[in-house]
């Protein structure tokens, strides 16, 4: 199993995978390893073109032992992606081996289907381009506090750390850029919004993958997100040379909405087995 022919989803998740660790094809697999953050699930995964079967618990389990768990000892958690067409459900074997089924939408954009967002950008906001690392102490603080009460502090702020660590070398490899809204507050800037954009060093093929999409608890629903994500389009499109542009969201959440209202289409959705340590 390759890359070549996986959905649009996959397809730029494995941009960061293939930049800073190895993606390697097992028959009927990919192995995905990021040994620079090895508790990161969707960095250390196990890939597969077909929904799991009977017996497949198993099989999969000592796959991921063999190819990942032994290699990187700190990678304790279990994850496996599915890459087919159609809906996947949980069943009952991985249930009570404690997995979890996520969807993630998978959406992409043109340049010309980009709409302009509904509220102007509000007074004393500012579109940046964030430099990294100088702004990278401000973004993971941010992504900390966007995630209070999702994970454990410390341990997540670790594992963001390492995650912008990763974006800061792709930028200075000429590939994206992080993206910031910065408000002034009294006398101070501040960093309420924020998002990346990269594309695959490896494949000059005008894809572009969003990273992280977020706003400050304290500033939302104000429009902020639409002007973020509509700016950072703008850059793929015009400074980067980005023909298609992808985002992943839950689709559930009331962010897909917002994607949608700027010209974002739904495409082939990723299916994620997990489960922690």
């Amino acid at each position: 199993m390759n890359i070549d022919g996986l959905s649009l989803g996959w397809r730029t998740d494995l941009i960061f995978a293939r930049f800073d660790g190895t993606v390697a094809g097992r028959g009927n697999h990919l192995r995905v390893l990021t040994p620079s953050n090895p508790t990161y699930w969707w960095g250390n995964f196990l890939l597969f073109r077909h929904a799991p079967g009977p017996g497949d618990l198993e099989r999969w389990m000592a796959l991921f032992e063999q190819e990942i768990a032994s290699v990187q000892p700190a990678s304790r958690h279990r994850a496996f992606g599915v890459d087919v067409r159609e809906r996947v459900t949980l069943t009952p074997e991985f249930a009570a081996a404690g997995f979890t089924l996520n969807e993630a939408a998978v959406l992409t954009l043109a340049r010309a289907q980009v709409c302009g967002p509904r509220k102007p950008l509000p007074a004393a906001i500012e579109f940046h381009v964030l430099r990294l690392p100088e702004d990278a102490a401000a973004i993971v603080d941010k992504q900390v506090e966007v995630d209070a009460g999702r994970h454990e502090p410390s341990g997540y702020r670790v594992f963001a750390q390492r995650q912008m660590d990763r974006y800061a070398a792709m930028q200075r490899a000429g590939l994206g850029h992080w993206f910031g809204l910065v408000a002034t507050v009294g006398r101070r800037s501040v960093l309420v919004a924020s998002c990346g954009l990269f594309r695959d060093a490896s494949n000059d093929d005008g894809l572009g993958r969003f990273q992280y999409v977020s706003t400050h608890p304290a500033w939302r629903r104000r429009g902020l997100c639409a002007a973020l994500v509509h700016a950072a389009c703008r850059h793929g499109f015009e400074t980067m040379g980005l023909r298609t542009l992808v985002m992943v969201a839950d689709p559930g959440d009331v962010a897909i909405g917002i994607y949608e209202s700027l010209g974002f289409g739904r495409g082939v959705s990723a299916w994620q087995f997990e489960r922690p340590a």
